[in-house]
């Protein structure tokens, strides 16, 4: 029983919690800017979001494979995907940054003597929108990487089995207690 708890359901554990993250970031955001930004969405917002789900929805894929265990360890197949694919995580905020200048641009071209505040507002918001969805992209997408980073170390851990970092650097034995006291 520990077994199934330790190398299959942890492994679902962790992969709900860039999800949670998700949400808990969308849900502290204040409520008038959340409806703001939802009432306000465009072209640019709608393709960041759709690239960073789909970017997302891929990598927990690989993220409940890789904290699979398969025969004596880990199924590492997945970690090179896993990492290319959290460098893509990179490009949302240049994404968002497109956006922003854009909707700079589009301000900027439309600005003349008289124009009213709230049509300046206007014509800003895909700016201050497409920075947001870019960060709120980046943010998900780099999640995956880092889960199953900590949560293989937490499953070895619960397993008691060595730790990575254990392994990498392993203490040395001493077999002599006169040994130990010259080292």
């Amino acid at each position: 029983m520990r077994r199934v708890l330790i190398q299959t359901f942890l492994p679902l554990v962790f992969c709900i919690v860039p999800l949670l993250a998700a949400v808990l970031v969308a849900a502290a955001l204040p409520d008038i800017a959340r409806q703001y930004y939802i009432q306000h969405l465009h072209p640019i917002d709608w393709l960041i979001l759709a690239l960073g789900v789909a970017l997302f929805l891929a990598q927990m894929s690989l993220c409940w494979r890789a904290m699979r265990w398969r025969g004596s360890g880990f199924d590492e197949r997945w970690d090179r995907w896993l990492s290319n694919l959290a460098q893509a995580a990179e490009w949302f905020p240049m994404l968002g940054l497109l956006g922003t200048v854009a909707g700079i641009l589009q301000t900027f071209s439309q600005i003349r003597t008289g124009i009213a505040p709230d049509e300046v507002i206007r014509l800003y918001a895909p700016a201050i929108t497409a920075t947001g969805s870019g960060l709120f992209m980046a943010l998900v997408n780099i999640l995956p990487t880092w889960v199953v980073l900590v949560g293989r170390e937490f499953i070895r851990a619960l397993g008691g089995e060595a730790s990575a970092i254990e392994l990498e650097n392993p203490k040395p034995e001493i077999r002599n207690p006169k040994e130990a006291i010259r080292a």
